[in-house]
């Protein structure tokens, strides 16, 4: 699966996708940037799971669950759309859903466990899908995008929250 054209998603998802290289395999980049980040993610000492950068700004763990529920929102939108589903999705607050979940209760390590899940159910989600199906498109938050955008997604979105860690919260 390849990188989707700007017409398959909104602009504001061009921070994301920009992070995937030109010829990239998308199920292969999701394998590999999840790998990455669960070495990452891996080294951080206890002490540093519930440090905060800035005032208002997230906890490491509270940055974990923030990305399986982003994957998760855009997984089942890709279902959906896959599927052949005309209905427009809603957009989602990920403030509101972090609030909501309290992280404090769960370990680092406990929500890497469930990450490493999440990520092997999104690879099988995507491999499962008929390969015509990838540029299929749907209404999701207000714009059109299409199965194989939400994969690239997922991706670049990790691979931002990644970037942010290494310079904000690793030494």
């Amino acid at each position: 699966m390849q990188i989707p054209l700007t017409t398959e998603y909104a602009a504001f998802y061009q921070p994301y996708i920009s992070k995937i290289k030109e010829g990239e395999d998308l199920l292969e980049r999701l394998n590999t940037v999840h790998q990455e980040t669960q070495e990452l993610l891996g080294r951080v000492v206890e002490e540093k799971e519930e440090y905060r950068y800035a005032t208002g700004k997230w906890s490491i763990r509270e940055l974990v669950q923030h990305l399986m529920d982003a994957e998760r929102v855009m997984a089942y939108r890709a279902l959906r759309i896959a599927r052949n589903d005309k209905t427009d999705m809603p957009g989602f607050d990920e403030d509101d859903y972090v609030a909501a979940c309290d992280s404090s209760k769960i370990t680092l390590k406990q929500l890497l466990e469930e990450y490493k899940m999440l990520r092997q159910s999104t690879l099988l989600l995507f491999k499962g899908f008929d390969p015509n199906c990838y540029q299929k498109t749907g209404t999701a938050n207000g714009s059109v995008v299409s199965v194989r955008a939400l994969a690239a997604i997922i991706i670049g979105h990790e691979a931002h929250h990644v970037k942010v860690i290494r310079e904000r919260y690793l030494d």
